[in-house]
């Protein structure tokens, strides 16, 4: 395993972003591991975050103009993502949030932040459950003349959506863009098989996997 991942599931476990047990996902699956970036809201833990996101836009040389964060988790994500990207590689990108309600005073809107008017807007976020929140950033950047440039989030869980897609297999496919992930699913496997004891958490987490992962 690539050390950058190793450190990154080390923090998420550490600050309990990534837990093991039983979870009752939105699609009423029975899951044995759950992640939250939410909970990585210690200097440090931010830190690792913020660091392996922009080495992810770093990898994967995306084309874009500026850091889309979708409210509410997007927001600090992308934020820290503009910050380290400048920190780590000097890529100086402008950011931008939506809110989830209208302004109707000040300066109004639902966008805040850089102007997107005709812009690449590469969107961050934690995960991709159902696309819900890409949908609502790709029909933002519609009526701002903007394109989505591509998405990057801490997780893909490599799991079947409505059909055989994953939910990031089907945004992919609907926007013509890459997602790019931290981490995947295999790569948790790989963590737990290397470094925890615990065989009874792999084994349901295999299981879980072969019930519902995709075809790679």
């Amino acid at each position: 395993m690539e050390p950058s991942k190793k450190h990154f599931i080390d923090e998420a476990i550490k600050a309990e972003a990534l837990g093991f047990g039983e979870f009752t996902l939105k699609s009423g699956r029975l899951s044995p591991y759950f992640f939250n970036a939410g909970k990585l809201y210690q200097g440090r833990a931010l830190s690792v975050l913020a660091k392996a996101y922009a080495a992810c836009i770093k990898e994967a040389n995306f084309d874009f103009d500026i850091i889309f964060g979708p409210a509410y988790k997007g927001i600090s994500l992308g934020a820290l993502t503009a910050a380290a990207l400048y920190d780590l590689y000097g890529i100086d990108k402008p950011f931008t949030y939506n809110r989830k309600e209208k302004k109707d005073h000040g300066e109004g809107g639902v966008l805040v932040g850089a102007d997107v008017t005709g812009k690449k807007l590469l969107v961050i976020d934690d995960v991709i459950t159902a696309g819900t929140a890409i949908n609502e950033v790709a029909q933002l950047a519609k009526a701002q003349q903007a394109t989505l440039a591509g998405v990057v989030v801490g997780l893909d869980r490599q799991e079947k959506a409505q059909g055989e897609l994953s939910a990031i297999q089907q945004v992919e496919k609907d926007f013509d863009i890459a997602v790019k992930s931290i981490i995947q699913l295999t790569d948790i496997i790989d963590y737990l098989g290397a470094n925890r004891e615990d065989k009874d958490i792999l084994d349901k987490i295999k299981n879980y996997r072969s019930n519902y992962g995709i075809q790679q």
